[in-house]
């Protein structure tokens, strides 16, 4: 829909159901959990601005799922170079700076991207 009506920027296209699995057309729509955005908690910024909840009764959890389970999120990109890439392993220096343009404690972030840690 993205693509072909919102911002028609695709609006003849026509790929069949295994072309859509193999991600065959322009653009890319990397999501909280992807290796290039691992951090879940922008889904609350993602929530707030787009009034999801109100707008689709959807829900985050404390741990940022979505409920009903079957829900998803992500950002649109349509510039035909776009790829997805991983996020490597955080040095200190890193998540530090990541806490403060989140305004979050150390520790608060190194929660958050526990699992890219390097230390």
């Amino acid at each position: 829909h993205i693509r072909t009506k919102a911002w028609g920027y695709s609006e003849n296209e026509a790929l069949d159901y295994e072309s859509l699995i193999k991600e065959k057309y322009q653009g890319i729509r990397p999501a909280p959990g992807y290796p290039a955005c691992p951090e879940h908690s922008e889904k609350e910024s993602l929530f707030k601005i787009l009034e999801v909840t109100r707008n689709t009764g959807i829900t985050l959890t404390e741990n940022y799922a979505m409920s009903p389970a079957a829900s998803v999120s992500g950002w649109c990109f349509s510039h035909p170079d776009s790829k997805y890439f991983g996020v490597g392993k955080l040095n200190g220096d890193q998540v530090e700076d990541y806490a403060n343009r989140k305004g979050l404690e150390l520790f608060e972030a190194e929660q958050l991207l526990q699992p890219n840690l390097n230390f």
